[in-house]
């Protein structure tokens, strides 16, 4: 997994509330267990019509906001049935970094084993960061250490995070990796195990 200090990038603003996780990446585009290419199918009802032909007037599909790599969002982001191919899509698109007022539980449990950063600001942050990134220039910088978003008008926003979750995007670990990281206590356990217990060791 990717690990993520700092992010200086375009904003896309997503003033829509409730965005679903059907919504985010529908159900035609979960055949696959691969990570890659599902960005296709990002937002893929709201992108294209049921020819499969662009409709005009999506934030994502807009020049202006080509190579977003954060996304400004409305409340209860990711809600719905749980599928990991939601923070797949999303980052295999390129967005990194979501703000939002809410996320919803399993969306922000998946985001996390993925290396998406999920902001949670108040309404107020979130409504002034979405009119900025609508604005002119729409680069912002997240800054994960320092727990700070700062929006193209130089104004900084402070966010809280779990200190795990923290800890894990900074270093680029998935429940896997981290518990790769306790590798010698586990090789350590099992040799012991193997000379108290040997009738338990692999044939």
């Amino acid at each position: 997994m990717k690990p993520f200090t700092t992010l200086t990038s375009k904003a896309a603003p997503l003033d829509v509330d409730n965005i679903d996780t059907d919504q985010i990446i529908p159900k035609q585009f979960l055949k696959t267990t691969e990570r890659v290419g599902l960005a296709k199918g990002l937002f893929y009802d709201l992108r294209f019509d049921t020819e499969g032909q662009p409709k005009a007037g999506f934030v994502l599909d807009d020049p202006l906001f080509a190579g977003a790599g954060v996304l400004i969002a409305g409340d209860n982001f990711g809600c719905g049935s749980s599928r990991e191919h939601a923070p797949w899509a999303l980052m295999d698109f390129g967005v990194r970094c979501i703000i939002s007022t809410s996320f919803a539980d399993i969306f922000r449990s998946n985001s996390l084993q993925n290396g998406l950063l999920l902001i949670t600001l108040p309404k107020a942050a979130t409504k002034e960061l979405m009119g900025e990134a609508k604005g002119g220039n729409h680069v912002f910088t997240v800054d994960l250490e320092s727990q700070v978003v700062t929006a193209p008008s130089g104004k900084s926003f402070p966010f809280d995070i779990d200190p795990g979750a923290k800890t894990k995007l900074l270093k680029g670990l998935d429940s896997i990796g981290e518990t790769l990281g306790h590798r010698s206590e586990i090789d350590r356990f099992e040799a012991k195990r193997s000379l108290d217990q040997p009738w338990l060791a692999p044939a």
